[in-house]
């Protein structure tokens, strides 16, 4: 079974692939949060993701921000 460190590493590696899948940086998620009324600054974004703590709905805006329709588990 896997442990919760494992399922963290398994949501930041899978929103980060997003990210380069997309061509994204961080400056640029930021302000597509924005758009979409989600105040983060670039530095709390970067810590969010290099220690894969974040909430599903954080993944979920991030997603949504960066217009992936479909995602692959």
């Amino acid at each position: 079974m896997p442990e919760q460190n494992d399922w963290e590493k398994q949501a930041a590696n899978l929103l980060k692939s997003e990210l380069k899948r997309k061509g994204v940086t961080y400056a640029q998620l930021v302000e597509r949060l924005a758009d979409i009324g989600i105040s983060e600054k670039e530095v709390n974004v970067a810590n969010k993701l290099s220690r894969g703590k974040f909430s599903a709905a954080f993944m979920l805006a991030c997603l949504k921000a960066i217009e992936v329709q479909d995602l692959r588990l």
